[in-house]
């Protein structure tokens, strides 16, 4: 009996081990999609995020035109990695608005110098309302908008080459 209780710890720290690799290896659904998917974009009007560009308001959605929106951030390293595809999707036709995520307008201006400006407007979110009025979780995020300010889709994270037809479709779907 007293072996027993010698191993215990080395038993429960083993099965501690297991647990955790087991958790590593699968986790459970970590992604938060937005309640607001099918639902109209909520009220808004932000200021313009930087000089050279309006800023943004939720009557911009609703001329007819299919709309991406794309939050992001001047700081936001993934939004780095998706600037070549949001480039690509412009060149595509879509056209794409922006939320710039508790950023200066010094830091959005050479982040746009640095990886391109696919963007028609960029609203200054600077304490980030409309990105959780949005239910958006984290930067990057992409919604589509129908022409009628509805959002009818969601793409959590950045935008890799293998997102791009899947977002012009759903671009097309909201016609």
């Amino acid at each position: 009996m007293k072996r027993l209780i010698l191993w215990t710890p080395l038993v429960v720290f083993v099965l501690f081990l297991i647990v955790f690799a087991v958790g590593i290896k699968k986790p459970e659904g970590r992604i938060i999609s937005s309640h607001m998917i099918g639902k109209p974009l909520p009220r808004f009007a932000l200021e313009p995020g930087m000089a050279a560009q309006p800023g943004l308001a939720s009557i911009d959605f609703r001329d007819g035109t299919p709309k991406l929106l794309n939050v992001f951030a001047s700081w936001c390293v993934p939004c780095v990695a998706e600037a070549p595809q949001l480039m690509q999707l412009k060149q595509a036709g879509a056209t794409i608005e922006a939320v710039a995520i508790r950023d200066r307008p010094e830091d959005i201006t050479d982040f746009l110098k640095r990886y391109g400006n696919p963007y028609q407007r960029i609203g200054s979110d600077p304490t980030s309302s409309l990105q959780i009025a949005l239910g958006s979780s984290g930067v990057p995020e992409t919604f589509v908008i129908d022409g009628k300010g509805f959002i009818r889709h969601q793409h959590i994270g950045d935008i890799r080459p293998e997102n791009v037809p899947e977002l012009l479709a759903e671009l097309e779907k909201a016609r």
